[in-house]
């Protein structure tokens, strides 16, 4: 009797509704945040400019992210993708440093692991098995 009692006092649409404003709010502080990080990250608008639209953005909430996503939408997109390959540049270039430097973790190059394992062979150190093997994994 108590569960009839509930569920009458609270109906199923109000629910749907509650949820529904819920994740509206989660939607526009999301938004907000979006919206305040390309803002605060663009170097092409002065302090001045930041200022006014953080004032229309809390004076005016909704209106406010939603002007701002219309007239700077495009150009908050370019600047993400410029960043995102800002970042893949820098991080292919250190890549690219580090497999330079060292292909097996000791500093030289394959030419001089070759060299290297061809004086072990002439030493009588390695076997010529052995010198095929390193030869192959040096050049694999």
């Amino acid at each position: 009797m108590i569960l009839a009692a509930s569920s009458s006092s609270y109906p199923f649409l109000s629910l749907v509704w509650t949820m529904f404003v819920f994740f509206g709010w989660i939607l526009w502080f999301w938004l907000l945040i979006m919206v305040y990080t390309d803002m605060f990250r663009r170097r092409d608008i002065g302090g001045g400019a930041k200022t006014l639209w953080v004032i229309f953005t809390l004076l005016v909430p909704f209106i406010g992210v939603l002007t701002y996503l219309i007239t700077q939408g495009r150009s908050m997109g370019e600047r993400r993708e410029q960043e995102a390959q800002r970042q893949r540049s820098a991080m292919d270039e250190y890549v690219r440093s580090v497999a330079a430097t060292s292909t097996n973790g000791s500093g030289s190059n394959g030419a001089d692991e070759i060299v290297k394992a061809k004086s072990l062979l002439d030493s009588g150190a390695i076997t010529a098995d052995e010198y095929d093997a390193m030869k192959r994994k040096v050049l694999a």
